[in-house]
């Protein structure tokens, strides 16, 4: 079955033979050898990139991807799934590296150099919505695996990615996008002259129903303005960015529910779940070259909210018509910095690099709260929290290189994070704690030979735990006593890998890697948060393939598999829930400046566990985009299919205990599902000016 369904994306691999024999070549011309400039995924990183696992894409290949979701734009991340459990304007769900990151555990993301992430979040740690970016403003996604990397820090064990905007447009953009299940996008976005700089704006509306039996009703709002300035020595960003998003949800649904005709795979439990979201912030970066050093400076401050309804056991706890649906509401500031200076020199006949930097990042929360509600009113205040959090982190870095075939690179990191809850609902479960953490860090590159490069590397990170599990004393639900978790839960990380460029405009990978854990933050379904578990360990390994023979011609194969368990006693190994064991993600591009262009992406996630003793295991999901559309110099058109093969697969899945009214008071453990919603259309017009 798995070699069969991959057929389509096996067959992708053929292109390279097929494009090289059929390359056109000029006639009565002498031959002209064309540079090709790559960017991207094939663009060479032998003699810079300290591992395997580390990676770039371009502007262009990200918008050439049919995507569905924005979140999806990390999914041109190698091993990456990006899911949605209930409605179109939360978080993505998250899967790298045999983890089920929920909303962005343990992968942390950047726009520029402000994190995304939310630590104490209302609906869980790390908590990483990216719906605030706009597509075509992104110039660069840069990404990284494990925790081998001194710059980063808190949440990034698994790895990290860096959204960069462009610094300006090359063209004004007007682009307008029309679908099934009343789908709708329109962005106009331009670059101008602004005293001695140049000011990018941007403003972007979506509305999406779906095909859910509950209309989601989904609204976003985006914009965007940011001034560029850059001379012989500096560069300068200053953006403002502003987001705003209403919905209603459609969450997980029993099975049990669709095969007993209750409702269908798109219907619904509890009308009334849905929530908003605001993100409003404004932030700094600056470079500064002077002959072998340079300078970066980052800084950012920002206002965040989100009020969310949700219900996942429906009538388990309190029988209709009260029902089990809760309120989870987040409102914070957020304020921060980087500063960090790379020092260029020659020693022992070759340049040497010394990197040292310190970050600091404050979050103010006001009002953190739970609250049992019915139809969106509040009936119990489970908790309420007033919550500040600060971290400071030195790094530094040595790029050592005694010979020409060797780069040693050592790197150090220490972070001191104080919690502070404020105040709380039960007075006792107030208290402050502050706690540091030393974290070092080595690669070892061996080459390059023919093209081809060696990496080792190894490391120590960590994870922070929600500062309400850090100062616990009550259990606000039951009243008890309740165990504190530790504040900093420590991660080591290995991988050896190779990269291979031998063959001109290719790129291959190959890496294996091994994550182990202290205490492995689970997902649980039937509460919409992670809570802190067992040790875990997980290893496995990451091919990629990436072939450019032309500017007009793209290919690409990615494929991971994992071997995730968690670090029990008894009995002594369990599985982790949710954790993905084998993924690929392949396609190709064809299409130049002018004329027919067209993308072929099919992306599957194997069958995974969604308890600890492998009793119940979620569906395999493969899923093919499609884009077929015609560009002239200043206007294009496109025609999206997404889901093409119209394949029933779900989501998501999770299995836990859940009551409906027809369950006459009995919990009923069973697998709950959200769909992948079925083949549909868009159509996008896209004018530059």
């Amino acid at each position: 079955m798995f070699s069969s369904r991959l057929a389509p994306a096996a067959g992708m691999l053929l292109l390279p033979v097929i494009l090289h024999a059929q390359s056109p070549k000029p006639a009565d011309k002498p031959t002209e050898l064309t540079e090709i400039v790559i960017e991207g995924k094939a663009e060479s990183l032998v003699g810079t990139a300290t591992s395997a696992s580390k990676g770039q894409t371009s502007t262009k290949e990200l918008l050439e991807r049919p995507f569905s979701r924005r979140g999806e734009l990390l999914e041109s991340v190698p091993g990456v799934i990006i899911t949605q459990h209930s409605g179109d304007g939360k978080a993505n769900q998250y899967f790298v590296r045999g983890a089920n990151l929920d909303h962005g555990t343990d992968f942390l993301m950047y726009v520029d150099g402000m994190p995304v992430n939310l630590r104490n979040h209302a609906h869980g740690q790390g908590y990483a919505d990216l719906n605030f970016i706009i597509p075509e403003l992104v110039g660069e996604l840069e990404y990284w695996k494990g925790n081998y990397y001194a710059q980063h820090g808190d949440l990034s064990s698994s790895g990290a990615a860096r959204f960069k905007l462009v610094d300006e447009l090359p063209q004004g953009i007007a682009t307008s996008t029309w679908g099934e299940y009343e789908f709708s996008r329109t962005l106009i976005a331009d670059t101008i002259q602004a005293g001695e700089g140049k000011l990018t704006m941007a403003l972007e509306h979506q509305f999406y129903n779906g095909p859910w039996a509950l209309n989601s009703d989904a609204t976003r709002w985006n914009g965007l303005l940011r001034w560029h300035w850059q001379d012989s020595t500096d560069k300068i960003n200053i953006t403002a960015m502003g987001y705003q998003g209403d919905w209603m949800s459609t969450d997980q649904i029993p099975l049990r529910a669709i095969e007993a005709g209750l409702v269908d795979r798109f219907g619904f439990i509890d009308p009334t779940n849905g929530g908003s979201s605001r993100r409003y912030s404004l932030s700094l970066d600056w470079t500064r070259e002077e002959g072998r050093r340079t300078t970066r400076a980052s800084a950012y401050a920002g206002y965040y909210d989100l009020d969310l309804f949700s219900n996942f056991t429906y009538f388990d706890s309190n029988p209709a018509p009260v029902g089990d649906q809760f309120e989870q509401q987040d409102q914070r500031w957020f304020f921060g910095g980087e500063l960090a200076r790379d020092w260029r020199f020659d020693a022992l006949g070759h340049e040497q690099r010394f990197t040292l930097g310190f970050q600091v990042r404050a979050e103010w929360m006001d009002g953190i709260g739970l609250y049992g509600t019915t139809a969106r009113e509040r009936w119990n205040t489970v908790r309420k929290d007033d919550m500040f959090q600060a971290t400071y982190g030195l790094f530094s870095e040595l790029e050592f290189k005694p010979l020409k075939w060797l780069r040693v690179i050592p790197g150090m990191r220490a972070d001191l994070i104080h919690f502070d809850v404020q105040r709380s609902t039960l007075p006792e479960n107030a208290g402050v704690l502050s706690k540091g953490i030393v974290s070092p860090k080595l690669s070892v590159v061996f080459g390059p030979w023919a093209d081809t490069e060696f990496y080792l590397n190894g490391g120590f990170g960590f994870h922070s735990n929600d500062a309400r599990g850090v100062n616990i004393v009550t259990d606000p639900s039951t009243g008890v006593p309740a165990d504190r978790v530790d504040p900093l839960v420590r991660t080591y990380g290995a991988e050896f890998g190779i990269r291979n460029e031998s063959i001109p405009k290719l790129v291959n990978t190959l890496s294996f890697w091994l994550l182990r854990s202290d205490s492995e933050l689970i997902y649980v379904g039937d509460a919409g948060n992670t809570e802190p578990g067992p040790g875990s360990q997980r290893y496995g390994v990451e091919l990629a393939s990436y072939w450019r023979p032309t500017d007009w011609a793209m290919v690409d194969l990615e494929a991971t598999w994992t071997d995730a368990h968690l670090r029990t006693e008894d009995p002594p190994s369990q599985e982790i829930p949710g954790s993905i064991p084998v993924t690929l993600n392949a396609g190709f591009t064809l299409g130049g400046a002018e004329g027919f262009f067209c993308s072929l992406r099919g992306r599957y996630f194997d069958g995974r566990p969604l308890n600890e003793t492998l009793d119940v295991e979620a569906r395999e999901s493969f899923q093919v985009n499609a884009r077929l559309g015609y560009r002239r110099k200043n206007w294009e058109v496109a025609v999206d299919c997404l889901n093409l093969l119209n394949r029933p697969d779900n989501d998501i899945e999770y299995f836990y205990g859940s009551q409906l009214p027809s369950d006459l008071g009995a919990t009923v453990d069973d697998r709950h599902i959200h769909p992948i919603e079925p083949r549909m259309f868009r159509v996008s017009v896209t004018w530059k000016f």
